[in-house]
């Protein structure tokens, strides 16, 4: 009989954790019966019932969770006389709060995503990096965008946030009032209406408003990608950023802050992608401009060779097996 592998995900969203997890799902049903429990998430879901009987047998399971409130609810079970393995992954690369460390310490395993995520965490853990479906995300140059007539597509995807960048963006993208067929699509959830506006002045200032549309976050994100030519993570902060490993599958030209999330670890500059310094528009308003003319290259097949040799979801879960194994 296989040993059982359960993924929490207690949700309100579909967020980059989901996805991260969605992502690696069918590598482990050779080696374990799979389940999710929770909401929001594709795969074979187990009702709550059916997951206290697993863990109130002597069936061999492993629990993974991702969260919090989802620690919390599996360590009460483990307190009724619940027997499982507890694995918990950290997806922050800030310094865990007190009741954060309380829970971690509880996990039998504790994974972490990059080195400085793995040091600021300050207890035992083991580094087993994101990956991407790379059969999925991949390039496609005919794909096109409704409703957007420029032909060049410049990207940023994921949470529209201060701290995700887009105001160092805005600011750069100045260079598309001298380039009319070329524009910035931001795609994700909005967290501050007010900072949408923000954004929204900012371009108006520089006169591209006719040049940069917003797009409520989509499931379906990877005809995005592949209709874009660069994509840019000007983020401050990151717990992986797999946003930018994903338009590098998809053989995007990628501009990204350097030594933020697993960025420089992706990147190597000028080789596979482009590194700029966080906050620096000026910076990013070159690398942009260069790109748009043509005059540094475009490195999407390199990128996506980085990413099917070192960072394709298959490799993640070959680093998360031998966790559960372990």
């Amino acid at each position: 009989m296989k040993p059982i592998l359960i993924h929490t995900h207690f949700h309100k969203r579909k967020t980059g954790v989901t996805r991260s997890i969605e992502n690696v799902l069918s590598f482990f049903s050779d080696e374990f019966e799979t389940y999710v429990y929770g909401s929001n998430i594709s795969g074979n879901h187990l009702s709550t019932k059916k997951l206290k009987s697993i863990l109130f047998s002597d069936a061999k399971a492993v629990v993974h969770c991702h969260r919090n409130n989802e620690i919390m609810r599996m360590l009460f079970y483990r307190f009724l006389g619940a027997k499982f393995t507890l694995v918990a992954t950290r997806h922050a690369e800030t310094k865990p709060s007190g009741l954060t460390l309380y829970l971690l310490k509880k996990a039998d395993k504790i994974i972490t995503l990059i080195k400085s995520m793995s040091e600021n965490l300050g207890i035992k853990n083991t580094i087993v990096g994101h990956g991407v479906r790379v059969d999925d995300f991949k390039p496609d140059a005919s794909k096109k965008l409704e409703n957007i007539p420029q032909e060049n597509i410049i990207l940023n995807a994921g949470r529209v946030r201060k701290a995700k960048g887009q105001l160092v963006l805005l600011e750069a993208a100045k260079v598309l009032k001298n380039h009319k067929n070329w524009t910035l699509v931001i795609v994700g959830q909005v967290d501050k209406p007010e900072f949408k506006e923000e954004l929204k002045q900012l371009a108006q200032q520089h006169k591209i408003e006719n040049q940069v549309y917003f797009i409520d976050e989509t499931r379906a994100i990877i005809s995005y990608y592949q209709a874009a030519k660069i994509v840019v993570a000007p983020s401050f902060t990151e717990g992986f950023s797999l946003v930018t490993a994903e338009a590098m599958s998809c053989e995007c030209s990628v501009i990204a802050t350097k030594n933020v999330g697993v960025h420089s670890d992706l990147i190597s500059n000028n080789k596979n992608g482009y590194l700029f310094e966080a906050g620096n528009s000026t910076e990013l308003e070159k690398l942009l401009s260069k790109s748009i003319k043509g005059e540094i290259p475009h490195l999407g097949k390199e990128a996506r060779q980085e990413i099917l040799k070192n960072w394709s979801a298959q490799n993640e879960a070959e680093g998360l097996m031998e966790v559960y194994k372990s």
